[in-house]
């Protein structure tokens, strides 16, 4: 049988060997291709030339490896909910290596419920499909939307059955990222005092996603600086498309800026800056106004592994990271309010925009308006029923502009998306495939986010909210 033409390299399988525990996947069943990202592989110069679903599923199945393939679990600590565990790690993920893509980037390749690993705690390793479907739609819909993230190579069922409160069928995703380096990382070798092996990791963080800092009179304070100005990027845009990560622990924050690990993830429909979905947030911890707080309480766990690393004396270590971390909140406000200001159709900076935009979205939240449709509205000048005299106000503001309505229109249309993977939606997806083994609405998923900005009329119904009957107020972690 033909290999497929993807040649991985070691890439962190080369770092020492407490880095991760070294296995193979557990094969399954009966494994079917669900989907296959035709257009990602090509971009990983992935050829499939003469492979069949069969093939392709025992491939993506983790039953055959790609040549090259040294499967790991890698290793990390983490705080979950502000609570420090000291070994989490891949406990149903196995890093295969890497790849280089078209555009010279190195690409990590991983399958994700591939059976247990020496991290699994008691788990049984598997995924259930519907939280493998979850993760390819929303991680494939911020891609669309420009925002980083994992992607989804490929999604198989196995034939097996996994059993969390109820028995489901069982499914693997490969995903692929950047890297899959955490601050759960660093937390692992600093909760050991192992300066040695956090050193090792910074060296090969830097070497892959910030290799200027290599040059900088203090490397691993530019690292830092360098993942600070990432995540307040990063969360910037999910707040700017009402995105709720669910889960922003300290192991499920990408040091590469990607957003990884789409758990009880969701996209809010009626605006509310405190909207939680997350089954297991009882407090709160992530709701959606909490993240950039969240986002710079994990970056401070992140500094604190680095400390040893930023010189002799810890007080100085202590002073220069505190300077980086405390501009955190501008580079995020930075971000936002441009993104902010963007949706809004304005492009010069006046001092009174961020009360222009904090009062929309007070109207917003008054109203109940959903998120996604408001801004959409405001392409075409249309301000939320109860909002005019905030209305009135905008186009004011927007008479100061020089840009022509038209211009404005596109521009405008160009950052505020019409579809998003919103919540109902996916839930017909996954009853859909764990109940009657229909894909088809799955499909029309991905095809109708494909392209978020267009509107089409044939899928015009994807940019409408949900019925009462259709809220879906809870999202659950896959484990």
């Amino acid at each position: 049988m033909q290999e497929p033409r993807l040649l991985l390299s070691a890439g962190y399988s080369t770092l020492p060997e407490h880095f991760f525990a070294r296995l193979a996947p557990s094969p399954v069943a009966a494994p079917k291709l669900i989907r296959f990202n035709a257009a990602l592989a090509e971009e990983l110069g992935l050829s499939t030339e003469g492979l069949d679903a069969t093939a392709l599923a025992e491939i993506f199945a983790g039953n055959r490896l790609p040549p090259g393939a040294q499967p790991i679990a890698m290793a990390y600590a983490g705080h979950q909910f502000g609570h420090f565990v000291p070994q989490l790690g891949d406990g149903r993920a196995l890093l295969l290596g890497e790849v280089r893509d078209r555009h010279g980037a190195l690409r990590d390749i991983q399958l994700k419920g591939s059976g247990r690993t020496p991290y699994s705690r008691g788990g049984d390793g598997r995924a259930a499909l519907g939280p493998v479907l979850r993760e390819y739609v929303v991680s494939e819909a911020m891609h669309a939307l420009g925002i980083p993230a994992t992607r989804a190579l490929a999604a198989v069922v196995t034939g097996e059955t996994v059993h969390r409160e109820e028995a489901l069928p069982g499914a693997i995703l490969t995903r692929v990222a950047a890297s899959h380096v955490r601050v759960g990382s660093f937390q692992f070798f600093a909760a050991r005092g192992d300066d040695a092996a956090t050193r090792r990791l910074a060296d090969y963080v830097i070497a892959r996603h910030y290799p200027a800092a290599a040059a900088a009179a203090r490397p691993y304070l530019a690292l830092l600086e360098a993942v600070v100005e990432r995540q307040a990027a990063l969360i910037a845009s999910w707040m700017l498309v009402g995105f709720i990560h669910g889960v922003m622990n300290t192991d499920n924050m990408a040091v590469s800026g990607e957003t990884i690990d789409f758990g009880p993830c969701a996209f809010m429909d009626a605006y509310d800056p405190a909207r939680v979905f997350s089954s297991i947030d009882s407090q709160g911890r992530y709701a959606f106004a909490n993240q950039p707080n969240a986002g710079q309480w994990n970056l401070a766990r992140f500094a604190e592994t680095l400390l040893p690393l930023l010189g002799e004396e810890n007080q100085v270590s202590i002073a220069l990271a505190t300077e980086v971390l405390s501009s955190f909140p501008g580079r995020f406000a930075a971000h936002w309010r441009r993104g902010m200001r963007a949706k809004l159709g304005l492009e010069r900076d006046e001092d009174e925009d961020s009360e222009l935009i904090q009062g929309l979205l007070d109207a917003m939240q008054s109203l109940q308006a959903d998120y996604t449709q408001t801004f959409r509205s405001l392409n075409d000048g249309v301000v939320p029923a109860g909002a005019e005299e905030w209305g009135r106000q905008w186009h004011a503001r927007l008479a100061r502009e020089q840009r022509s309505p038209g211009a404005r229109e596109l521009a405008m249309r160009a950052v505020n998306p019409a579809y998003i993977p919103r919540n109902h939606r996916i839930e017909q997806v996954i009853v859909a495939a764990s109940e009657r083994a229909d894909f088809a609405p799955f499909a029309e998923l991905l095809e109708v986010l494909a392209s978020p900005f267009e509107e089409r009329a044939r899928h015009a119904a994807y940019a409408d909210p949900p019925r009462p009957e259709e809220r879906v107020l809870r999202t659950f972690c896959g484990t």
